[in-house]
């Protein structure tokens, strides 16, 4: 009865063994979560008050803006992004909010505006190479091509004195 109760081991260990190679490789598949920018506290947020609420009232509740507009100061910006992540790939964004609080030339709230991801553009590049106009020439073509160009017929002489 020693060698069943070795096999039966030997596939134990197996099994154990498996079963961490399994875990170990989905945990590679994890999705990693990110989030960048401003951290938005919606009972924060929501406090400002157009008409009630000035610039230095938004500084203390909301702190420093991500960014202020950029024609003028009277537009600040906070800005706060959630992605997901597998593995390797690209960050894709899932959550998004702006949150835009616009003052008046006396320095108070005149609107508070939000937008999320509906604003986001996917933009897809044309693949690894730029296209452009013109002729197709290849490397050497670009080292070599002018030579024998200077003093061609037709290329006029020195000095600008042409035909």
């Amino acid at each position: 009865m020693p060698h069943i109760t070795t096999y039966f081991s030997a596939r134990r260990a197996a099994l154990i063994l498996g079963g961490i190679a399994m875990a170990a490789t989905a945990g590679g598949c994890a999705q990693l979560k990110g989030r960048q920018g401003y951290v938005a506290d919606p009972l924060l947020t929501d406090a400002i008050t157009p008409g009630v609420d000035n610039r230095e009232s938004v500084e203390k509740t909301l702190g420093r803006p991500t960014f202020v507009g950029q024609f003028s100061d009277n537009e600040y910006y906070y800005v706060s992004r959630e992605t997901r992540q597998l593995a390797f790939a690209t960050p894709r964004p899932v959550a998004q909010q702006v949150l835009r609080v616009r003052f008046d030339a006396a320095g108070n709230v005149a609107a508070v505006d939000r937008t999320g991801l509906e604003l986001v553009s996917k933009i897809n590049p044309e693949g690894d190479k730029t296209p452009t106009l013109g002729r197709e020439r290849s490397f050497f073509e670009d080292i070599f091509g002018n030579i024998g160009a200077v003093g061609a017929p037709g290329a006029g002489a020195p000095g600008g004195n042409g035909p």
